[in-house]
This record gives structure tokens, C-alpha cells and sequence, in this order.
């Protein structure tokens, strides 16, 4: 038990579970605007603090998570512990996909995009970036964003290709959270993207 417990959850259980859910929802309900994600956690090497603040939030006995390969042994110990979580190696398969790599990212088809009886079946995946720069601009439109949002997220560009397809199978599809290390932007799939040109 030792390996698992060495890192604790939430330091302030109540208050950081109560602030890291309102900055999920904030984050959602606001697509492309960074959400500071401010609870105080030691988390394990690989996670950043607001994606394991998200995981201690979002997963449950009741889920099965997705972990990318690419994550050390110690991660899904972690989650184990702290939330009881389940794990698939079926993308498909999975309530929720926990990604650190995204220059290995799979095609966001591969996750479970719901039905047309149960949209909200669908994966939603939890994606870690460098920062909320340096990857292709793009132009987000769609409800709760006002007129546009231009973003730039340290993502591959052909993950804009996916998300078109994605966006067009609405009701269908997979929603997305990316995490900094200390923020939180959603993606749902309700948002529009389009390459942006300078003019």
C-alpha cells in the first residue's frame, strides 16, 4: 500500500474538490478560455496538478479510463487509490482517455463518440499541453463564445483536421479538456473551428 498512498489527493478535500469543479464547468461553459485550476496537491511524475485535479474530480468507481501507454506505472496506481477508476486498453471502450503525448495522439474516431439515443455516452478526453501557444491558430465559434475565439494550443495541427469531424457528427462525438499545469480550456463538442489567416 505504501507505493500507492505516498502521494496524497486534495490537501483541502472540500474546498479544492469544490474550486476545481467550478473550474471544469467554467471552462466549459466558456470554450477556448483558460480556467485557472488553483487546488494544492502532490501529484505523481507525468501529471500536471490541474489535469490530476480534473481526474480526482471526473473519475469514479463507475468509469473506465483510458491511459496512454506513454504514462509511467505509478499514474494509474494513483488513480486507483483516489478514485477506484477502472482502465480499458480500448480507446472505444472508454468513459474518459487521459493523454500526455500529443505528438501521438490518436485520431479522436478511435475514442466512443455516443449514440444517437445516448450522446453522452461519449469519451471525454483529458488532454495535457505545454502551453496555450505555439501550436496552429485557430478560430472557435459556437455557444458560449461570443461572436469568435482564436486559440492556440501546443497541439499537432492535424488534431484541428479531427476536430472538424468530429464537430460535424454533433450530436455525436467527444468532448475535450486541455490542462496546462495550473489551468484548465474545454473543448466541447458543440465548437467550431476554423484555421486562422492572418490578413
Amino acid at each position: 500500500m505504501t507505493k500507492l498512498t505516498y502521494l496524497p489527493g486534495f490537501e483541502d478535500s472540500v474546498h479544492d474538490a469544490q474550486r476545481t469543479f467550478r473550474s471544469l464547468l467554467d471552462a466549459n461553459a466558456r470554450p477556448g478560455t483558460p480556467c485557472v485550476v488553483t487546488a494544492n496537491m502532490t501529484v505523481p511524475l507525468g501529471l500536471t496538478a490541474a489535469c490530476a485535479a480534473a481526474c480526482l474530480m471526473l473519475l469514479d468507481l463507475d468509469v473506465r479510463v483510458w491511459v496512454q501507454p506513454s504514462f509511467a506505472s505509478v499514474v494509474r496506481d494513483w488513480l486507483v487509490f483516489h478514485t477506484g477508476c477502472r482502465f480499458t486498453q480500448q480507446p472505444g471502450e472508454a468513459d474518459f482517455a487521459l493523454i500526455q503525448d500529443v505528438a501521438a495522439l490518436p485520431e479522436l474516431s478511435d475514442f466512443n463518440w455516443g449514440t444517437a439515443e445516448q450522446p453522452e455516452a461519449s469519451t471525454t478526453l483529458l488532454i495535457q499541453v505545454a502551453s496555450w501557444e505555439r501550436g496552429e491558430p485557430v478560430v472557435l465559434t459556437g455557444p458560449g463564445i461570443l461572436h469568435q475565439k482564436k486559440i492556440a494550443p501546443n497541439l499537432p495541427a492535424y488534431f484541428w483536421d479531427f476536430w472538424v469531424k468530429n464537430h460535424q457528427a454533433y450530436p455525436q462525438g467527444v468532448d475535450v479538456f486541455l490542462f496546462t499545469e495550473n489551468a484548465v480550456m474545454g473543448l466541447p463538442r458543440t465548437a467550431k473551428s476554423e484555421v486562422f489567416y492572418e490578413s
